[in-house]
């Protein structure tokens, strides 16, 4: 399965993918009410990542596997509908890129698919000067996160209208440089 960089005709595409991977694999982590006002208010598609060039896909057999990408803007997470302003450019000499909206269809969980979209990243912000990652994890995305190495900077909780509030933690690590990186997934 070939990762490709994401397309606005992508759009319809990842608005499924997004409300498939929030439903099906957040169960145990968080409520009813948490996913359907996260999917209201959190997440979705950021299409600055599009336009940038740094979201990527997995298309699976019968739709997309897997999206996710990085950015060099402030923005930490959330899609379009959590933005009210510009989104400028980081310091890649002084601040870190964001690991971004990485979504999962659960058809094609625990297969290995984040880990590759997350080395593409890792790969791309090297090349532009990154050093380091900041990246805000889900409950069921943690565990991921952890397993590649990232470390739990605080926990957030996010209040979202109708009084429903959603635990997130904001989490942080180095970027490998390329050839320790493709090491790493490797193995």
């Amino acid at each position: 399965m070939k990762i490709r960089a994401a397309t606005m005709a992508d759009l319809p595409a990842l608005r499924l993918l997004i409300a498939d991977s929030v439903r099906g694999l957040s169960l145990g982590f968080y409520t009813a009410a948490q996913v359907e006002a996260a999917l209201t208010h959190v997440f979705g598609v950021d299409t600055q990542l599009i336009a940038d060039g740094t979201y990527y896909i997995v298309d699976g057999t019968s739709g997309l596997a897997a999206a996710g990408g990085w950015s060099g803007r402030r923005t930490l997470y959330g899609g379009d509908q959590m933005k009210s302003a510009e989104d400028p450019l980081l310091d890649p000499a002084t601040e870190s890129a964001r690991i971004r909206a990485f979504f999962v269809h659960p058809d094609w969980a625990r297969r290995g698919l984040a880990r590759r979209l997350y080395a593409k990243c890792e790969r791309a912000a090297w090349a532009v000067g990154f050093r380091s990652f900041e990246l805000m994890a889900t409950r069921p995305g943690e565990p991921l996160y952890i397993a590649l190495g990232f470390s739990v900077v605080e926990s957030v909780t996010l209040a979202l209208p109708g009084g429903v509030d959603v635990p997130f933690v904001r989490m942080r690590r180095s970027i490998d440089p390329p050839d320790m990186a493709s090491d790493a997934i490797a193995g």
